[in-house]
């Protein structure tokens, strides 16, 4: 019997990698459009110090800054981690992801990549090329 020909590159792009990836654009999308409509409402370039104050302006903004904070730092963490321990490839792009344009793209891009990289490790236990 001939042996399989090998999966092709993009087999491994699962629904779930897919929705990561989907996530990612949305999150720098929605995330820039704010930004933007911040820019605008306040001058064109972004104040920082100005962003900073109105995210702590009351205690519901303080409540949602503050997830997002201590919530981005453990999830950051544990992506240096996890990329380490599976060998990924790409960590520096995601980390400027976060920083540049948005945790909310950075989060799920770093999804994106260790599901694909999952796949890649299982089809390589498996046996396959």
């Amino acid at each position: 019997m001939s042996q399989s020909a090998p999966a092709p590159a993009d087999s491994y792009k699962t629904p779930l990698s897919w929705l990561y990836l989907t996530l990612a654009i949305a999150g720098a999308v929605l995330t820039w459009q704010a930004n933007l409509a911040f820019m605008q409402a306040h001058g064109t370039a972004f104040d920082l110090g100005l962003f900073v104050r109105l995210a702590n302006a009351n205690p519901a903004a303080q409540s949602i800054s503050r997830d997002l904070a201590v919530a981005a730092t453990a999830f950051t963490v544990w992506m240096v981690a996890e990329s380490r321990r599976l060998a990924m490839k790409g960590l520096p792009w995601v980390l400027l992801c976060c920083v540049t344009i948005a945790f909310a793209c950075g989060g799920p891009l770093f999804l994106y990549l260790r599901e694909r990289r999952l796949m890649e490790m299982a089809r390589t236990a498996g046996g396959e090329t």
